[in-house]
């Protein structure tokens, strides 16, 4: 068990990136190859634990409901929301990349600019009423 941790870390040490990253970068070679937008989107959801498939088949419906201008794709393997090629907005499972909870976030293409300083990411252990309604405004905002 020992040398088989130790080989794990050398292979992290050498790359500086973990299995779970190695992952997400593969997948965003393929998408940029082959990317179905929505098709993909909903095969990623489906691949989800039932937890983060639930968040994640609800923020779909809210997005697109908030925002019929974002397009439906995949980022990094994510399900993601993009506005003329850029991606807005997009939805972490927590089994990504083993977290505890799941996240929503926005990217740098988000109109939230609020001051000098705003929040782009929201950590979400389930997603109440009250998170979709917040989560609306907030896409709406977004692409304003």
């Amino acid at each position: 068990m020992a040398t088989k941790k130790s080989a794990k870390k050398s292979v992290k040490a050498e790359t500086g990136f973990s299995d779970e990253e190695r992952v997400a970068m593969k997948e965003r070679a393929k998408e940029l190859k082959t990317g179905n937008g929505e098709a993909d989107l909903l095969a990623k959801i489906a691949e989800m634990p039932e937890l983060y498939r639930d968040m994640a088949e609800r923020i779909h419906a809210l997005v697109k409901a908030s925002a019929p201008v974002l397009a439906p794709r995949t980022w990094y393997g994510m399900p993601a929301y993009a506005k003329d090629g850029n991606v807005v907005c997009f939805f972490q499972s927590g089994h990504k990349f083993k977290t505890r909870y799941a996240t929503f976030a926005f990217t740098d293409k988000a109109k939230l600019d609020e001051g000098s300083m705003w929040p782009t990411a929201f950590a979400l252990k389930k997603l109440t009423a009250e998170d979709e309604v917040r989560i609306g405004a907030l896409v709406r905002k977004a692409v304003s």
